[in-house]
């Protein structure tokens, strides 16, 4: 069966494309390269043993989208990463990230529910749930106004989905709410390679500890939680990607209770800043240099997942530790800088 991956060089991308093909899976990626690398393919290559088919195209180029599904026509499902995620970002360039997180979907759904039948997993975000007000948050947990234009497209893409999966009968799909994504393939082969300054906490660790930044900064100490910093729940990438196949298995072998389903992927456990930087010093053996600052805007106090549902249903549960992410995040930066 040959599955679609956009956003397939990316980091959360490339690390399911790995486990889609170790489960038996063709695939078939597409990326625009505008935020990864093609040398992607020879760290899933090496890994895999196999070179996944990729085309360079921009989704928001509908007849290029249309071209592609013509020459892959037996193509019969679709993981969708590629979106544009820089909260900051989004938040001064809205009509940027408007066309390229939503147009790409609805090109791409356009194409697939022509199809006799056709599977899709959306990769969402827990972003929609804002500052939950029960922890640990579930799936009915309401969402609430998005904080950024980027969190508004994962919050209208999947009400997009959700509302095509009523009229089409053919088209079956699943959202992934994600919690915190982090570390590397065990390998060191593929891992997270921002371009530019990173957005995210982890990154930014490795980066400090690397040399690269002089100091990591923590955005607040004043926040109710137990050593005052944020509270996140941060999830090692190889089971993430873990879920995606298990989740789009569900849809192939028809398990799935109705056309669209919402399942949150975390640990179910939550980690504070200061937490992720001790045990990060703790696994590395580096001392972090780092600051307190204000608090940024947006930052919700706490988020960490209910996985019942997910371990339930699809039969997934998270493996690996904080400590398992962090140790392959620095074994990864180290590799990428050429540090012994």
């Amino acid at each position: 069966m040959k599955i679609l991956v956009t956003g397939g060089l990316g980091f959360i991308g490339s690390h399911t494309v790995v486990e889609l093909q170790n489960a038996g899976y063709e695939v078939v990626i597409i990326d625009d390269l505008s935020n990864a690398s093609e040398d992607v393919l020879d760290g899933i290559e090496a890994i895999t043993g196999k070179r996944p088919e990729f085309e360079k195209l921009d989704l928001r180029d509908r007849n290029a989208v249309s071209a592609f599904f013509k020459k892959y026509a037996d193509v019969s499902g679709a993981i969708h990463f590629a979106a544009s995620k820089a909260v900051g970002e989004s938040v001064h360039k809205p009509l940027l990230y408007y066309e390229n997180n939503l147009s790409s979907l609805v090109y791409l759904l356009k194409e697939l529910t022509g199809k006799a039948s056709a599977n899709f997993i959306f990769s969402s975000s827990c972003t929609v749930y804002g500052q939950a007000e029960e922890l640990p948050i579930t799936e009915s947990a309401p969402v609430k106004p998005a904080e950024s234009p980027y969190g508004n497209t994962k919050q209208i893409g999947e009400e997009i989905i959700r509302d095509t999966a009523k009229v089409y009968e053919n088209f079956k799909a699943i959202a992934l709410r994600y919690f915190n994504p982090i570390g590397a393939h065990e390998s060191v082969e593929i891992g997270e390679l921002p371009l530019g300054v990173p957005q995210n906490l982890v990154p930014f660790i490795t980066q400090t500890a690397a040399g690269l930044r002089e100091e990591l900064s923590v955005f607040g100490n004043d926040y109710p939680t137990e050593d005052g910093t944020c509270v996140r729940d941060y999830i090692h990438v190889v089971d993430l990607a873990k879920a995606h196949v298990k989740a789009l298995t569900r849809l192939v072998e028809s398990e799935n209770k109705s056309n669209y389903e919402v399942f949150n992927l975390g640990t179910g456990t939550g980690s504070s800043v200061l937490e992720v930087i001790n045990t990060f010093e703790e696994v590395s053996g580096v001392q972090l240099p780092y600051k307190i600052v204000d608090r940024r805007e947006g930052d919700v106090v706490a988020a960490y997942a209910d996985t019942e549902h997910a371990n339930n249903e699809l039969g997934w549960k998270s493996e690996l530790t904080l400590a398992d992410a962090l140790d392959s995040a620095w074994k990864w930066e180290k590799k990428v800088r050429g540090i012994k």
